[in-house]
């Protein structure tokens, strides 16, 4: 197969750089890697080669993610990787050898050893160490676990069924693009199969540098759930458990937020996506004008 990395990016340069590193340990090593970055200061110190391509383009996660499609119409695959996640040393082979194994899985996704996005994110070094840490007992490469979407920080794609499909991540979802990959994931289902390796290891640092505003964010927790919802990619059930967990859990932290998280914020723009919602302008893109 014709194997193709893609990572969008913004701000994080040498985070990036990091993350080029680790794929040049890989066993199978990609055939080409596109990076997308809104400026070329998102990308300084990061040279183009004959397997290294540097998109200067849009901003915007949904964006970044079809510009770099785009590139690809001559790859079988696509494996698209957050700028702070590290892959294991095997997982771009274990994806391989489940595309050739199973011609009816069009998307895979990894195991996580670690994830930093639930709290205070982890630093390079430590995720590192956890990434060299040997397999949990009793779980092998070849196990596989259908689920109902692929976890953006860490999604491989047949391309051939993105192509039939005409599946694109909706740039309606802009910024952080929040639950891109479960739209992306269903669109695609539509096709194949979705299901998680246990070989594909990796750790998402979850570095909070770089993403969106608390108040952005919250208006996302509401209008994109409900915009999936409408668009026929998420299930009413799963949208209102998605709205009402972070509703909750904002308002139960406000009094006391973490430190890394502006839960004030992603209150207020909860707020803001309701008074929206009543008012009949509710909108994913409305986040451009908070």
């Amino acid at each position: 197969m014709q194997i193709a990395v893609g990572i969008a990016t913004a701000g994080r340069p040498q985070m990036v750089r990091a993350v080029l590193d680790e794929l040049r340990r890989q066993a199978r090593r990609p055939d080409r890697i596109v990076v997308c970055a809104p400026a070329s200061a998102d990308v300084e110190g990061i040279a183009a080669d004959e397997k290294t391509e540097i998109v200067v383009g849009p901003r915007g996660l949904t964006r970044q993610r079809n510009a770099i499609l785009g590139r690809l119409a001559e790859f079988d695959a696509a494996v698209f990787f957050d700028d702070d996640f590290l892959p294991s040393p095997s997982y771009l082979a274990v994806v391989e050898e489940v595309f050739l194994a199973h011609p009816d899985i069009c998307m895979v996704t990894g195991r996580l050893i670690a994830d930093g996005i639930i709290g205070p994110g982890l630093p390079l070094d430590e995720a590192r160490r956890r990434l060299a840490a040997p397999d949990l007992p009793g779980e092998t490469e070849a196990d596989l676990e259908t689920v109902t979407n692929g976890y953006g920080c860490n999604m491989a794609v047949r391309l051939a069924p993105v192509r039939q499909g005409q599946c694109r991540f909706d740039e309606r979802l802009p910024l952080y693009g929040w639950l891109e990959d479960l739209d992306f994931s269903r669109q695609l289902a539509r096709h194949g199969r979705i299901v998680k390796a246990a070989g594909a290891r990796g750790v998402h640092l979850g570095i909070k540098h770089g993403r969106q505003s608390g108040v952005r964010l919250g208006y996302s927790q509401i209008a994109n759930p409900i915009y999936l919802s409408w668009k026929g990619t998420c299930s009413w059930p799963h949208a209102l458990r998605l709205m009402s967990r972070n509703i909750a859990a904002n308002l139960a932290r406000s009094l006391k937020p973490e430190p890394y998280i502006d839960r004030v914020g992603r209150t207020v723009g909860n707020i803001k996506a309701f008074r929206d919602l009543i008012a009949g302008r509710l909108d994913p893109e409305r986040i451009m004008e908070l």
